[in-house]
């Protein structure tokens, strides 16, 4: 295992980031400190052939960009939707910035994606961290969380979270990495299956009805691996963009989420998680983005599996609870691990 530190350029207020470069086993990962952002995995293919496997830019001028699609960043305070931008606590009611139609989304208009993280090298892994002031971006208390990026000889790439407040708030973490196992092109062809008997209904608007709806026998149904494209033309909006309910046997277990193949390359993905949902995302809204070295990406050219509590969940109370309280402490593992067959 090494990892290696680098500069990464300045934003346009002056920060400096850093990119630090990991590297074990057959896999190497580059991340940075704007957005605790995933800018490169780098696996071999069944031939031992080599390629980048998530969506990203060159500089940080086009991770700051308008044009940036959450790629590869951490989202929070509360990643995917809350409805209407409101939610209470203890009968006090706050409001967020609406920045996706009539919600607000992954934290709002300046969320944890687009701020610069404070990062050392710990042992064998890179510790990132971050302080949220109280009523940053309309949320309470003053949060502070920690991200540790590590990287096993066993190619597998986990990401631990922590967090604390000292004043009670919502709060829901996700990593938005863009994945295609060949490297380029559709993702359609990719076999995908999904451990959840269950997703979240929303409405056109992607909020939530509170309705848990059994998948089985749907167009939904993942639980056996298939096909990517099989159904997507099938599903709500342009493809699938929707929260499944993980079949986990205890609350905050470590559980296998889903199963990625790419049957051209040989690649594989296995996504675990203690974290109760994933959101299954197949970059509907990407269109003719200019990428690294060169590359242009489009709709469904790559997939999201984002790890994280439902959406919307702070207004229902019977989804998992979203609630952090001072002496607490938020803690979240998420494993994704690459192999060939």
């Amino acid at each position: 295992m090494t990892i290696t530190k680098e500069a990464f350029g300045t934003t346009a207020d002056g920060q400096a980031v850093d990119a630090y470069l990991l590297e074990s086993g057959s896999i190497a990962v580059r991340v940075i400190t704007y957005g605790a952002t995933i800018v490169s995995i780098e696996a071999p293919d069944s031939d031992g052939n080599v390629d980048d496997l998530v969506c990203g830019f060159d500089t940080i001028e086009e991770y700051q960009s308008d044009a940036n699609p959450y790629f590869g960043a951490c989202c929070g305070r509360f990643a995917n939707r809350i409805a209407e931008g409101k939610f209470s606590i203890d009968g006090e009611e706050y409001s967020l910035a609406l920045n996706n139609g009539p919600n607000s989304l992954h934290g709002g208009l300046v969320g944890f994606d687009k701020k610069v993280w404070n990062a050392e090298i710990v042992g064998d892994a890179v510790k990132m961290s971050l302080v949220s002031p109280d009523g940053e971006e309309g949320y309470p208390g003053t949060l502070t969380v920690e991200l540790t990026y590590s990287l096993s000889a066993e190619n597998e790439l986990r990401l631990e979270y922590a967090a604390s407040t000292d004043k009670k708030t919502v709060l829901n973490l996700t990593n938005h990495s863009y994945f295609n196992l060949a490297g380029k092109g559709s993702v359609h062809d990719h076999y995908i299956s999904i451990n959840a008997d269950r997703y979240t209904v929303v409405d056109d608007d992607s909020t939530p009805s509170g309705e848990l709806r059994p998948v089985v026998g749907t167009e939904m149904d993942l639980l056996e691996s298939k096909p990517i494209g099989e159904n997507i033309n099938a599903v709500q909006g342009l493809g699938y963009d929707h929260n499944y309910c993980i079949n986990q046997k205890k609350a905050g277990e470590l559980t296998l989420a889903a199963f990625v193949c790419d049957p051209e390359s040989g690649r594989t993905m296995e996504c675990w998680t203690t974290e109760p949902g994933v959101q299954f995302y197949t970059a509907n809204y990407v269109e003719n983005v200019k990428g690294k070295n060169g590359a242009y990406y489009a709709k469904h050219e790559a997939f999201c599996l984002e790890t994280q509590h439902y959406p919307d969940s702070p207004n229902h109370p019977d989804f998992p609870p979203t609630e952090l309280a001072p002496g607490e402490t938020y803690t979240q593992t998420t494993i994704y691990t690459f192999g060939v067959v």
